[in-house]
């Protein structure tokens, strides 16, 4: 099944499941509104100049709606999008061929611009800045330079570690977005669209349990209704109600915090491997047995979010709500907190 939203030619494959559920203009697509209503008003006014939207950066974790925003963006705007990603261009012949195929107000979308290899992204500068490509044909004395002129063209990257963006990259946007985490209503609004969109019923209490469980990701929140319809479709007669959507990620054991295995394993690594901290990365993940950036770019980001870790220049350290969480006496100088 195909979004009609989706023009192009996609680089990397998506499921139906994921296709079905991704909003097809602004106003189904709930959340981040702040971004929504700048983003709205840049194309408002290239219409009314009659010009090409300039270049828009989204950066933030994943699942939040990076690429959804930039198929919208392109369809709003009325422009064909052509889909890639930074490790997918390996030589600077790739990016001539994907810029020189563009039309005028096309849309590139470069998902995970960050990995973009630096010889690549100095072929973007004039591209982005001048419409211009500067490409060099032959090797050693015969080598020449020549420039190809570009129609006027819009990029989108997307990136989860804005940090790993250059400087001359990043000033090159005309517009930087970052996505910031959902709130549980707004999650609550979005199970209740895809449970619609996938012929499920649910209350709004059992939206709500999904919800306030989806570590304020969109992703991992249709991921999660997945599991649930799945668990209804067995054992509750296909009705999602607060109950069954506890009793079916009880299952998966995500508690009612949002966390799952890994977390408290690493909290509680944390707590009685390390006496809570400060803790390197590198020996947290050997304790935990997971990788370093794993830890450091999936789970500690909402660990950290909800007050469980601290990052301290020492390492990681436990805070309050861990010792609480997994149920160990906290320090006296972390006690105080109490009060």
């Amino acid at each position: 099944m195909s979004d009609p939203f989706i023009q192009g030619k996609a680089e990397e494959p998506t499921t139906d499941f994921d296709v079905s559920l991704r909003p097809p203009d602004f106003d189904e697509f709930c959340g981040q509104a702040k971004v929504k209503e700048r983003l709205m008003l840049m194309i408002e006014a290239a219409r009314q100049r009659g010009d090409a939207l300039d270049h828009v950066l989204l950066s933030g974790p994943p699942g939040l709606g990076k690429t959804t925003l930039a198929h919208i963006l392109c369809r709003a705007f009325g422009s064909e999008i052509h889909c890639t990603s930074g490790p997918q261009i390996e030589k600077a012949g790739e990016l001539a061929g994907i810029l020189t195929n563009l039309k005028h107000g096309d849309f590139l979308f470069i998902d995970e611009i960050h990995r973009l290899h630096p010889a690549i992204e100095e072929y973007l500068y004039p591209a982005m800045e001048d419409y211009k490509l500067d490409i060099i044909i032959d090797q050693g004395p015969n080598a020449r330079s020549i420039t190809l002129s570009l129609p006027k063209f819009t990029l989108v990257g997307a990136t989860t570690r804005a940090g790993m963006l250059t400087a001359p990259l990043r000033s090159r946007f005309g517009m930087t977005n970052r996505l910031d985490y959902y709130t549980t209503s707004e999650l609550t609004r979005i199970i209740q669209r895809s449970a619609g969109l996938l012929g499920v019923q649910v209350e709004p209490d059992g939206a709500r349990e999904v919800a306030s469980r989806s570590r304020g990701t969109p992703r991992i929140a249709n991921n999660l209704l997945r599991w649930v319809r799945d668990f209804a479709q067995v054992r509750a007669d296909n009705l999602i109600s607060a109950e069954v959507a506890d009793r079916a990620l009880g299952m998966l054991e995500i508690d009612k915090d949002g966390l799952d295995e890994m977390d408290k394993r690493i909290l509680e690594a944390v707590i009685f491997k390390f006496a809570g901290g400060p803790v390197g990365l590198g020996s947290l993940a050997v304790a935990v047995g997971e990788d370093e950036a794993t830890l450091e770019d999936v789970y500690e980001p909402y660990l950290i979010m909800q007050g469980y870790l601290k990052r301290t220049p020492r390492g990681r350290t436990a805070l309050l709500a861990a010792y609480q969480k997994v149920g160990a006496t906290p320090p006296k100088e972390i006690q105080g907190d109490l009060f």
